[in-house]
């Protein structure tokens, strides 16, 4: 009985029975702890049910052969269900699951992108704010030099960029930069819209080209309109630029904003004193001096943000361009040597009957094919112009299928392609070139006009095309995409510079001066670009055709720097000579859309035969 209150008493299972000299520990006490701690949950592993030690369990444990309070301490260790639960694990992640958050994958174009380029330093900041405020003052009052003054700026923030960021000046890019340049120039030099148009378009390819340097297909032909690709990041790249200058320079920017104040005040006070004691000097500054008006207020700051932007996307460009080259085209499948092959011979055969039939025609004179046709020259020509452009177009899509599909394993694979397209490009050569004869004989018979004129340029075009794919036949292919792309910009450039509006009027001078009919009702709608040519004509069919261009020039009051030079120089031309018959006289004439030859079939410049007209 006396051991039963320190058997109770004592939680910690140790027993001291009366008349021990020692502190004895039972035996069950270490079987009883190590089943407590392997009962204890582990991080890796859910907690298992542990078996009751026997020697725990027993009552007799322990030195002096009592019950200790260990036979109690067991069994409430391995109890199951005095046990902590095992912890509920996740669910393993489920991407695109309702409970999840969207999985942002990477865009198409993320592994062409270079590394975000350093803050845009003060020299392309500089120049791309000179870029914006020309942009504002010049271009608003129409095209001509302006534009080329505005690209200057632009182009030097490209080249300062592209050296900050260690990019090396190549031959190709020269190209591409020079030729941008000089279609700019058209503006310049032509008054005519339509090849001012063409001229801008490509200036603004060849400029991407340019800050790009692509050099394969999807390279030249994404990388020529990849400049849009970079106007969001050009403006953040811009601003951090602008933020990182002025936390390091507040006192440096305000000295230079007093410096400008105080050289624009300058101007403005010695400026109109000049201005006020010479009339010839302030004829000469209201000429150089752009006019701003409050009115135009909204429109300027239009032209601001475009100048700036364009120019911070060109920077941002020439600093980190996109890899267009990284694009790659899947191959296609090479087909059986005679699967592409016979196709193309057949076609080849075609090609050569066509062309045989030519040659006896043109040998055999057209008196053969009014006998055989009932066709006169000119319908002859009208009749297979535009089915020859089609043919030529076309081929060019034949030849790109082919040589995707055509096999290139063995070197006998090699020249078999080479022979069959090379026969098929030759012969496509011929059909071009009977294309433009008929265009002549058409031309000859009815004059000129500017789609007549167009059409023959662009199947020279094509033509030129032709010649370079033979040429990669026999040389290679790898320079072909940027050949074809600068004999398409140095076409628009020669297009531009030979003046197809003085062309036109040229010819139809000409004819007048061979046959004595002219259709003045077209030639009135031509540009100042044609008043030289025009200029030589007779009176009164020279004032009925310049009556219209006088007009538009006397009611233009366009600055220096947004006159073309062949609006200066037909300027001077009627100045020197105005117009001199009155608006009935030249209805008399048949200029209000009918000319003299109406008598003979033929009607504004348009043959008529009954229900038919001529489609260009």
């Amino acid at each position: 009985m006396s051991e039963e209150p320190s058997e109770l008493s004592d939680p910690s299972g140790v027993s001291e029975p009366s008349g021990a000299s020692g502190v004895s520990k039972p035996s069950g006490a270490a079987d009883t702890a190590g089943a407590a701690k392997a009962a204890e949950p582990s991080a890796d592993r859910p907690p298992t049910p542990q078996p009751p030690s026997p020697d725990a369990a027993s009552p007799a444990t322990g030195a002096s052969g009592a019950a200790p309070q260990t036979a109690t301490a067991a069994p409430v260790a391995s109890s199951p269900r005095l046990q902590a639960p095992p912890p509920r694990q996740a669910p393993p992640p489920h991407p695109g699951g309702p409970w999840q958050p969207p999985v942002k994958r990477p865009s198409a174009t993320a592994k062409l992108r270079p590394a975000t380029p350093p803050p845009a330093p003060p020299a392309v900041l500089a120049a791309v704010l000179a870029t914006a405020v020309l942009s504002a003052l010049l271009l608003g009052d129409g095209l001509g030099v302006n534009l080329l003054i505005v690209a200057v700026p632009a182009a030097l923030a490209a080249a300062f960029a592209a050296r900050e960021a260690g990019r090396q000046l190549r031959p190709w890019t020269a190209t591409w930069a020079v030729g941008g340049l000089a279609l700019l120039a058209v503006p310049a030099l032509r008054d005519a819209g339509w090849p001012t148009f063409l001229a801008v378009v490509s200036a603004f390819a060849l400029g991407s080209l340019a800050l790009h340097g692509s050099r394969s297909w999807p390279g030249v032909l994404i990388g020529s309109v990849g400049l849009l690709d970079s106007i969001g990041p050009g403006v953040r790249w811009g601003w951090r630029g602008v933020r990182e200058r002025a936390d390091d320079s507040r006192g440096r920017w305000a000295t230079g904003i007093r410096t400008t104040a105080v050289a624009l005040a300058l101007l403005v006070v010695f400026g109109t004193l000049f201005a006020s004691a010479d009339a010839a000097f302030a004829d000469l500054l209201g000429r150089l001096i752009p006019d701003v008006s409050i009115v135009d207020g909204p429109w300027r700051t239009f032209l601001f943000l475009v100048g700036l932007v364009g120019a911070l996307a060109a920077a941002r460009t020439a600093a980190a361009p996109v890899r267009w080259d990284g694009l790659t085209v899947k191959p296609g499948r090479p087909r059986a040597r005679m699967e592409w092959a016979l196709p193309l011979i057949v076609l080849n055969l075609l090609f050569a009957a066509f062309i045989t039939l030519q040659l006896v025609v043109l040998l055999g004179g057209y008196e053969k094919v009014r006998e055989a046709t009932g066709l006169d020259h000119a319908q002859y020509a009208r009749q297979g112009f535009w089915q020859l452009l089609w043919a030529t177009l076309l081929t060019l899509l034949v030849i790109a299928l082919a040589l995707r599909w055509a096999p290139r394993g063995s070197a006998r694979d090699r020249t078999l392609v080479r022979a069959v397209l090379g026969t098929l490009c030759v012969l496509t050569l011929v059909v071009v070139a009977s294309a433009l004869r008929r265009m002549d004989l058409y031309v000859d018979e009815y004059g000129l006009t500017r789609l007549r004129i167009s059409v023959a340029a662009m199947e020279l075009w094509l033509g030129t095309v032709f010649v370079l794919i033979l040429a990669a036949g026999v040389f290679g292919a790898r320079f072909l995409p940027r050949a074809i792309a600068v004999s398409a910009a140095g076409a628009v450039l020669a297009f531009g510079l030979i003046s197809p509006d003085a062309v036109v009027a040229e010819q139809n001078v000409r004819r007048f001066e061979d046959r004595g009919s002219i259709d003045l009702a077209y030639l009135r709608d031509l540009s100042a670009d044609a008043v030289p040519a025009l200029d030589r004509l007779p009176e009164p069919q020279r004032s009925c055709a310049l009556r219209t261009v006088q007009r538009e020039l006397r009611g233009s009051d366009s600055p220096w720097y947004a006159t073309s030079w062949g609006e200066a120089r037909a300027a001077e031309i009627l100045r020197e000579r105005p117009v001199s018959v009155d608006r009935g006289t030249c209805y008399g004439l048949g200029t209000d859309g009918v000319r003299e030859g109406e008598r003979e079939g033929e009607q504004g410049g348009y043959e008529r035969d009954r229900d038919e007209y001529d489609p260009y």
